[in-house]
């Protein structure tokens, strides 16, 4: 790996160290990079990929592996390309395949585990409501036993894999407690509503899903997810996938506006002489480098079984401010070049915008270290 997207020659982040990720790397620049941009206008997701991805393996470990260095790597380098097709795999694996492979019932995970690893169906995690956002606990979607039957009752938004999920793991109350089930595509009084018109995460599917009366079987819940916290668990999953997976978001970035200012000529001269080039460049690398370093210790604590929930705040709320930091000043110095979809730039700094906000707010996770750091709540 080059010294301009490592800048620390940190040994972990060679990519080189596991076969998989080459031929993830490999597989995405050869099927997927060239075009992207054209998936992104059109707001369409690349349907072949998931089934390409469980044929590569990528599922699979992300999903049930034990190496969070090969877990991040292939994080960064999918995100390297779209972060859309990062929060695919984000959900798909750390969100609801987590879900079922931790809290579900061994037919649970027989039914769903190997499909999803494999890309043969497709899976969401419906947490999120339109009153609710960054407060979960005011959750108003419910479960009612009624006749030996489950009878599920609500609304949520902003579902990643929506439109196109053959299960959902839906998150409601069951009376004082937090429960997921399992809810088919299928199943009669489930209405998935597509989100259109977005301007951030277009190659990502969203939707809104509305449950009316929707009869389940009690084999459906999730024996292990019976509270809001093991919700939180999910998500950390996820934040820690974000943690690497803007990684490569940046070093594009830098990649793309390193290589524009070299070949800028302005007053007869390459734009990369100029000392604000340069400055520009230097915060870039030292953005990338700063989370680099942050994105390694985090795995190293994973692995050792010692990474806490508010250091994974740390790292998403830092490591995504970096990102889109970076991601706006290589907009700036490629000019007018900058908002041209070919460059990338611009559209890996509309997509952080929307990585900044989701799976936690970047306030949010503020709050959550300095609770941490203080004992104090400043939640409400």
């Amino acid at each position: 790996m080059s010294s301009l997207v490592n800048p620390l020659d940190i040994g972990e982040l060679g990519s080189g160290e596991f076969p998989m990720v080459t031929g993830l790397a490999k597989y995405l620049q050869e099927n997927v990079s060239d075009n992207i941009a054209d998936y992104y206008e059109r707001g369409e997701f690349p349907a072949d990929l998931p089934k390409a991805l469980g044929g590569l393996g990528v599922l699979r470990e992300v999903t049930l592996g034990n190496n969070p260095f090969l877990v991040g790597q292939i994080f960064r380098e999918i995100e390297r390309v779209d972060s859309g097709l990062r929060s695919f795999v984000s959900v798909q694996c750390s969100l609801a395949g987590h879900a079922i492979a931790d809290y579900g019932s061994e037919e649970q995970k027989k039914q769903w585990l190997d499909s999803l690893c494999s890309g043969e169906s497709i899976a969401a995690f419906a947490l999120t409501e339109p009153q609710g956002g960054s407060d979960p606990s005011n959750m108003q979607t419910n479960i009612e036993q009624k006749g030996g039957k489950l009878i599920l009752n609500g609304h949520k938004y902003w579902v990643t894999n929506g439109p196109s999920a053959d299960v959902m793991v839906v998150w409601a109350k069951l009376g004082e407690k937090t429960r997921a089930i399992l809810v088919p595509k299928d199943a009669p009084g489930v209405n998935v509503r597509t989100i259109k018109h977005k301007l951030s995460m277009r190659v990502s599917q969203s939707s809104e899903v509305l449950f009316t009366d929707v009869q389940l079987d009690p084999s459906a819940l999730l024996p292990g997810a019976n509270s809001l916290g093991k919700a939180l668990a999910c998500l950390n999953q996820a934040r820690f996938g974000i943690t690497w997976g803007v990684l490569g978001a940046m070093e594009d970035c830098l990649q793309v506006a390193t290589e524009f200012v070299q070949n800028r000529i302005l007053f007869k001269k390459p734009l990369a002489s100029f000392q604000l080039t340069q400055n520009k460049l230097y915060q870039m690398s030292r953005n990338l480098a700063g989370a680099q370093l942050l994105a390694v210790q985090l795995a190293k604590l994973k692995g050792s079984e010692n990474l806490k929930p508010f250091q994974i705040s740390l790292g998403k709320q830092s490591n995504v401010e970096a990102a889109l930091s970076t991601a706006r000043a290589a907009r700036e110095l490629l000019g007018g070049t900058g908002i041209l979809s070919e460059s990338r730039v611009m559209r890996h700094a509309c997509n952080l915008e929307t990585v900044h906000t989701y799976e936690g707010t970047s306030d949010i996770h503020k709050l959550i270290v300095g609770l941490e750091l203080t004992g104090e709540n400043a939640f409400g």
